[in-house]
């Protein structure tokens, strides 16, 4: 069945200037066709990491527009949610098309024999927790605070967050709440050119900020940037799931961030006992480093490398086990400082003398010790020579 294009409208928080989503129009995915459309599985080499972890176990709290969970190839993926315009529909309900979206580049299974069919997401053996709180392209402050709130009374592992807001202490405190809860937050940067500089809640420290990649690997013009970008991942005409119960494209950071929300649910279900710092520090460890050498303001530590996430041996920081080993850790230094600290040494050396520069400043102090004990001398002699007898 042939579906017509979907133009998804912009969605903002209410106190945000800026915009987030850049969903675009595009032509008629084909529904046999699905999963040849979703180009972003073969770059990340999905097919591979489903051998090491599917995200059995893992929940993941979409904080949008709601999820259809009736969509096909989303069926029992969709926990009952919460939804503060309607309790009774559980998150349920998606008027706007971009949760369910979301949703599915999470968590979507696919369907028909070996649900080889539909689209499928990053991590399909894993939960969705809808909590919807946007309608008609509005959420306030304290709307994000209450769902991120629901997120952590909920126990999830993750919560995506594709949305955009501004500064905010109500806000702050809670991810704050979710960061003490051992919870991994990821959210999106942002889009051009509604918005300029990279955006809240993406900017708040221990927040993981995805930017979007096109499918030549660099840098997709609609991502804000800034010092605080931790990862990138695929965000130009992604397929994902519709809530017509059909399939969309979409262009934009939010669809980098689900993916992104997705590979940490994948790393939680393979290694669970690690916390969610030592996840984001695994993530970032493994990242295909881009643009200038080490972290920058473009792609922060680089682009996802999901089988490496899974499988690469990664050294754990100071004071901490080695991945998938049992006992707890003090948390990893936070992700999105600017300073990478895995790589920094815990002292720093002291380097060769400079003898040259030692003897300037030497120099310079015996001409000054002259001046100031010689001039009032002179200036006595001098005032003897001209005194008249």
């Amino acid at each position: 069945m042939t579906l017509p294009p979907h133009r998804f409208p912009r969605l903002a928080a209410a106190v945000a200037g800026g915009v987030l989503l850049a969903l675009v129009g595009a032509p008629p995915v084909l529904a046999d066709s699905v999963r040849e459309h979703q180009w972003h599985l073969r770059a990340l080499h999905v097919a591979e990491a489903h051998k090491i972890s599917q995200g059995e176990g893992v929940t993941v709290a979409v904080i949008d527009t709601g999820v259809r969970a009736d969509h096909r190839d989303l069926t029992g993926n969709v926990l009952p949610g919460v939804d503060f315009l309607d309790a009774k529909t559980k998150g349920w309900v998606d008027t706007n098309g971009h949760g369910t979206a979301m949703a599915g580049l999470i968590a979507g299974h696919g369907h028909g024999a070996g649900d080889a069919d539909g689209a499928l997401g990053i991590a399909p053996k894993a939960k969705i927790l809808p909590i919807r709180g946007q309608k008609d392209n509005k959420l306030s402050s304290v709307e994000i605070a209450d769902a991120i709130t629901e997120a952590v009374r909920h126990h999830v592992g993750v919560i995506s967050m594709s949305f955009a807001t501004s500064a905010d202490e109500t806000t702050k405190r809670a991810l704050q709440q979710a960061i003490d809860a051992d919870i991994v937050l990821v959210a999106a940067s942002g889009n051009r050119p509604d918005d300029i500089f990279l955006q809240y809640p993406a900017k708040y420290p221990g927040v993981v900020a995805v930017g979007a990649t096109g499918r030549d690997g660099k840098l997709a013009p609609v991502t804000t940037t800034g010092p605080e970008m931790v990862l990138v991942a695929p965000g130009v005409q992604i397929v994902s799931t519709a809530n017509t119960g059909g399939y969309r494209r979409g262009t934009g950071t939010s669809d980098s961030t689900a993916i992104v929300a997705g590979a940490a649910a994948l790393i939680r279900a393979k290694y669970p006992n690690l916390s969610a710092a030592e996840v984001v520090h695994r993530l970032t460890a493994t990242a295909i480093d881009k643009g200038a050498p080490g972290r920058d303001r473009e792609y922060g530590y680089g682009a996802l490398d999901l089988v490496a996430a899974l499988s690469a041996d990664v050294p754990a920081g100071a004071g901490q086990p080695s991945a998938g080993s049992s006992g707890s850790a003090a948390p990893l230094p936070d992700p999105t400082t600017k300073t990478n600290t895995a790589a920094a040494p815990a002292t720093r050396k002291a380097g060769p003398v400079n003898w040259t520069a030692i003897g300037v400043v030497v120099a310079v102090l015996i001409i000054m010790t002259g001046l100031i004990v010689g001039l009032p001398t002179w200036l006595i002699l001098r005032s003897r020579r001209h005194r008249k007898p």
